[in-house]
């Protein structure tokens, strides 16, 4: 058996790499801040998602015979609420439930500022 020599081409330049890896830097230039828009936006839907979990608990609560203030820990969980809900955006941060004439609150540090509220604050 006879063995042949291929003398083309056995590989890619350097600069064909380099095109390759600029291209790829661009598109992730592109898509990275919008992956991390998306993300916040899906925390402060989540987070209002809560408050209104917490709303809904102190009509409820309310209905059933509770006045003034409830407090969320006591109050509300393990009858109105599964579980204690906390900011998805800032896992040490809690909620507070409010009287029954104001809507909760998120104890998240920038929630006005990214919208972590069920109505818009009156400025």
């Amino acid at each position: 058996m006879k063995m042949r020599k291929t003398l083309g081409k056995g590989g890619f330049t350097l600069v064909e790499i380099m095109i390759v890896v600029a291209i790829i830097g661009l598109l992730a230039a592109i898509a990275i801040p919008n992956f991390v828009k998306a993300r916040e936006n899906a925390q402060k839907n989540a987070c209002v998602a809560n408050l209104k979990q917490i709303e809904g608990a102190k009509v409820l609560w309310a209905l059933d015979g509770g006045s003034g203030t409830p407090a969320l820990g006591t109050d509300l969980v393990d009858d109105y609420i599964k579980k204690e809900p906390h900011c998805p955006a800032e896992s040490t941060a809690s909620y507070t439930a409010n009287d029954l004439d104001t809507d909760p609150g998120c104890g998240y540090a920038s929630a006005a500022a990214k919208g972590h509220y069920l109505t818009a604050p009156s400025s």
